[in-house]
Order: C-alpha cells, then structure tokens, then sequence
C-alpha cells in the first residue's frame, strides 16, 4: 500500500496539469488573448520581429486587426487560421509540426541517444560477465625463473 500513494499522487498531478494545460484560451481576458496571438505571430515587414515586439506600421494594423476580431467573438484558432491563410505558414514564429517533420527533427537525436545508451550498458555487462584473468602456479613459477634470469 505504501508503494502505491506515491504512484497515485504523480497520477493526480500529471492529469491535473494536462487539464491546466488543454484548457481552452478562449476562457482568458481579450487583453491576454491578443498579447498571446500578437507574440506569435511574425511581422511582415521586420520579419525577425513578432507582432507584439514590432513597431512597424504593419505591425500596428495586424494588433488593432487582432484586438477586432477578438472583440467580434473569434477564436484564436479562428484568427490564425485567417492569418495563415492570408500570409502561409511563414507568419507563425513557431511553425506547427503537422507534417510529421518535427518529430523526426526533435525524435532522432534522441533515438540515438538512447541506443546509444543502451549500447553502453549491453557492452559494460559484457565485460563484466568476462572471467578475469588469474595467475595460475605454473604462471608464477615462470615468473620467478625469469625474475631469476633463467630461461623457460
């Protein structure tokens, strides 16, 4: 029993947190929901610069067009579906890894890791597992004629 309340309690916080984690952004202040899309999405003219840290005239029209559409209802899913359309993936700082290219990116190295981990431990057991080498009598009496000069 005292081995299980410790697995329950991480099973709480894990599921809590992914409750926390999926809610939906919709539930925030309109204030917060434009200062998250703004500061994901790329400005046009600067291009190295997000919505929310530009100054550009673009950039400008782009944070008063959010804070619009957030007022008339829509979704931030919905506003940047409409912004992706308009501009292509190219307007998202942190393109979405549909494709499947991402995980390949991010997944490999850390498939290599962990082979090559697991590598190291086959290869350690396998030279633990090794009898070792132990002098025998015949070793060492070899040793004392030579240490003796004479010949074997």
């Amino acid at each position: 029993m005292k081995r299980v309340v410790p697995w329950v309690l991480l099973a709480v916080l894990v599921v809590g947190a992914v409750v926390v984690a999926t809610r939906g952004n919709d539930s925030r202040t309109p204030k917060a929901r434009a200062a998250s899309l703004e500061s994901e999405f790329r400005c046009v003219e600067c291009q190295s610069l997000s919505v929310a840290d530009s100054q550009s005239t673009t950039a400008q029209a782009m944070r008063t067009d959010i804070k619009k559409r957030i007022a008339a209802g829509e979704s931030d899913t919905t506003i940047r579906k409409a912004y992706v359309e308009r501009y292509g993936e190219f307007i998202l700082l942190k393109p979405r890894g549909d494709d499947g290219l991402g995980l390949v990116v991010w997944g490999l190295p850390v498939l290599a890791f962990v082979a090559a981990a697991g590598g190291l431990v086959v290869a350690l057991r396998r030279w633990r597992s090794q009898p070792r080498l132990a002098a025998t009598a015949a070793d060492e009496a070899l040793v004392d004629e030579l240490r003796k000069g004479k010949q074997p």
